[in-house]
């Protein structure tokens, strides 16, 4: 695989929060002979699994010679990849085009490229609405970016491009492709699309059937990341539990598993996204045996209720739920547990959410992401009765998420005074801190970090790993001191 990576002493390019944005430079990392003067800036929103096609949409423009630049003021053409899973993505996406529109008035920008999800549900509304945009690329047309990119001095107003291919597009190891993370942190997409009908989602739609990559590809992949310095690789699709199903692979995320933690140079492996139902023994034993992969899985339950996740096409109750974490943690009693909960979902009762409240409070989960149900327009949900104030939404979500800050602060409390691989990512954000890291129960972005602030910091650059022992819990960080 063809990585373009920051070269010995560069500045790592700040990778943008999830929910917010950056113009992203990488064009140092490659000297082509003859390079183009026309410059790109990157606008990424979204997950982790839109990152990785920004990456590889910037690959491909790199490896044409185009600069890449963080200033968005001196780019000639500003490539928006958006987000359009919920009304709060959408909005913000649509923000962001607006935003970088200005710069076609008031600044160098000629071209205006929308990409990702958004352009799935609405291509025609955004050329219409935002006369700005020049062109637009659906998920599955991310190959064409270089062509859309395009920009011939004389033609002023090119015109406005859509075209979504078949459901088929899936980059592969030979795919070029430009790490926007920290050089020693990687996302690896294992597969893309989703085959599950879940009422309240839109996936299916914006990113078609899913289709697994294959293993020897993926580990060339993490192979050449690991050549290239990256230590921690993080796997991601919409369900990686699901891989190689497609492929009529049983167990599939297993051996994937088992297959990548012999690669020399990588030394966490981490994987997210995972179906409830498709959590197996096999799964768990890998994780259980293999050092190199961290013993945290994220299973995003949605709910505890049996009627509410029938009425999201989920399935599953409560019981099936705790028997399930009761055969992880009886393997793995110290394994990370992470989920996320919608509430507010349209015919939810209180006697529903107290049931999940219950629930979380019984279980316990490490890791708790929350979210109120989002009513969009085309999904089977839309249509559905009993829909939910948006006050209750948000009171259910407070009430669910004070409760779990408390078990939280409990557990991480439970880690004070003990040791842990910790590793460095360097400088704090916190400025009263020298600089922080992560103990691998903490992915990136998502979970917490643990914040250093004592002399010993002063030589640990990021990347490394050291050892960390944690002197004091928050209900979201941790901070510690070297040993």
């Amino acid at each position: 695989m063809r990585l373009a990576t920051a070269p010995p002493g560069a500045a790592v390019p700040e990778l943008f929060p999830y929910g917010k944005y950056a113009m992203i430079s990488v064009h140092e990392a490659v000297n082509w002979p003859i390079p183009l003067m026309i410059k790109i800036g990157f606008v990424s929103l979204g997950c982790p699994k839109n990152l990785v096609d920004s990456e590889v949409m910037l690959g491909l423009l790199n490896r044409q010679g185009y600069a890449i630049t963080s200033q968005q003021e001196e780019a000639d053409i500003i490539v928006v990849n958006t987000c359009g899973f919920i009304e709060a993505a959408k909005q913000e996406s649509v923000n962001s085009i607006l935003e970088m529109a200005e710069l076609k008035k008031n600044g160098k920008c000629q071209r205006l490229v929308v990409t990702g999800c958004l352009v799935e549900r609405y291509h025609s509304d955004l050329l219409k609405e935002i006369p700005e945009v020049d062109a637009v690329l659906g998920t599955n047309d991310i190959e064409r970016i270089v062509q859309t990119c395009e920009l011939d001095p004389v033609v002023k107003e090119p015109t406005p491009t859509f075209e979504s291919t078949a459901y088929g597009y899936l980059y592969t190891d030979t795919t070029p492709r430009l790490l926007t993370t920290d050089a020693f942190s990687a996302y690896v997409k294992i597969a893309e699309g989703c085959d599950h009908i879940c009422a309240f989602c839109m996936i299916p739609k914006m990113r078609g059937r899913f289709r697994s990559r294959a293993i020897e590809s993926i580990g060339r992949e993490v192979e050449g990341l690991a050549a290239a310095g990256v230590k921690e690789i993080t796997l991601v699709s919409q369900d990686t539990t699901a891989f190689g199903l497609d492929q009529g692979l049983t167990d599939g995320l297993t051996k994937l598993l088992a297959a990548l933690a012999r690669t020399d140079g990588v030394e966490w492996i981490r994987f997210l996204y995972n179906y409830p139902n498709m959590v197996t023994d096999a799964l768990i034993d890998v994780v259980a045996t293999e050092s190199r992969v961290c013993k945290y899985f994220d299973i995003p339950l949605q709910h505890a209720s049996g009627p509410v996740l029938a009425a999201m096409r989920r399935g599953g109750n409560r019981t099936q739920w705790t028997k399930l974490i009761e055969r992880i943690r009886r393997r793995l009693p110290e394994a990370t547990l992470r989920t996320s909960m919608i509430v507010g979902f349209p015919g939810e009762t209180e006697a529903d959410f107290q049931e999940l409240l219950d629930f979380c409070r019984d279980i316990e989960f490490d890791r708790l992401g929350v979210f109120t149900y989002s009513d969009e327009q085309e999904s089977h949900a839309y249509s559905l009765p009993g829909k939910i104030t948006k006050r209750t939404k948000v009171q259910r979500r407070n009430r669910l998420l004070k409760q779990q800050s408390a078990i939280s602060l409990r557990k991480n409390r439970s880690l004070v005074g003990r040791q842990f691989p910790l590793l460095v990512e360097g400088p704090s954000r916190e400025s009263e801190f020298l600089l922080q890291g992560r103990l691998a129960s903490q992915a990136p972005e998502i979970d917490g970090v643990v914040l250093i602030n004592d002399s010993r910091g002063a030589d640990a650059r990021a990347g490394d790993f050291c050892g960390v022992e944690i002197t004091e819990a928050h209900p979201y960080d941790l901070i510690g001191r070297l040993v």
